[in-house]
């Protein structure tokens, strides 16, 4: 039961710190609106390592479906596990959405454009163009996800700093792509958030744009990590 919980509560607080961020530096009425990309990408690096370091004993700190999905295709997690871990991890994003939006309601109501506030829960395209954003999300979450298996390589790490390497990847990816398509790279951080938005009393939401959202931030990462395993398992290490 542990680790089911440790997924959902770790990625409540995931979504809490990086939703949290984009409301606090797009929606009016926050102190820091304004402040703009590069404290929303190191915040959500931030977002991702403060809750691995609490849960990764406990579970493992995927808080991604499409890294959990990743490990179990290449035997390094049991796939009895996996429909545990995708719904805590949906659940929890989908709590931290509700949560980040009860904290900014005066702020969410302070702002009219409806994707401001979209942009809030989930990610979107800069310019859409469906196959292209697909691939800049797998290409995204290769990155990340063979990243993560190659940091095993590494000798003589020391427990715990192998959380500051995916900070670092986290922040790469999000500086490098993040402005193509919102770098979601994990389908529980877009689609538990875009339910919140769905079902919320958002004055003024708009649409949650479902025709993007179950396509792109879903397909993308999973064929990204299924590559990254499938590619790091053929290298003679």
């Amino acid at each position: 039961m542990l680790p089911y919980i440790a997924e959902f509560v770790g990625t409540c607080m995931l979504i809490i710190l990086g939703d949290g961020v984009v409301a606090n530096v797009t929606l009016n009425k926050s102190g820091m609106k304004g402040a703009g990309s590069i404290q929303i990408t190191f915040a959500w690096g931030l977002a991702v390592l403060v809750p691995a370091f609490i849960f990764g004993e406990a579970s493992g700190a995927s808080f991604n479906p499409a890294l959990t999905l990743a490990l179990a295709a290449d035997g390094s997690f049991a796939w009895s596990m996996v429909p545990g871990y995708i719904v805590a991890q949906i659940a929890g994003a989908f709590l931290g959405a509700c949560i980040v939006y009860i904290l900014f309601k005066e702020q969410f109501d302070a702002t009219e454009d409806p994707g401001s506030k979209l942009g809030c829960f989930s990610t979107g395209p800069s310019v859409p163009n469906m196959p292209l954003n697909i691939l800049s999300e797998a290409i995204g979450t290769f990155v990340l996800v063979f990243a993560i298996k190659g940091i095993g390589n590494v000798t003589g790490l020391s427990t715990g700093v192998d959380k500051l390497f995916v900070f670092g990847i986290i922040v790469s990816v999000g500086m490098s792509l993040g402005g193509l398509t919102g770098y979601a790279i994990n389908p529980a951080r877009d689609l538990g958030p875009r339910l919140a938005h769905a079902v919320l009393p958002i004055q003024g939401k708009g649409d949650s744009n479902f025709g993007y959202g179950l396509i792109v931030p879903i397909i993308g990462p999973i064929l990204g990590a299924l590559a990254a395993v499938g590619l790091y398992a053929v290298i003679p290490w």
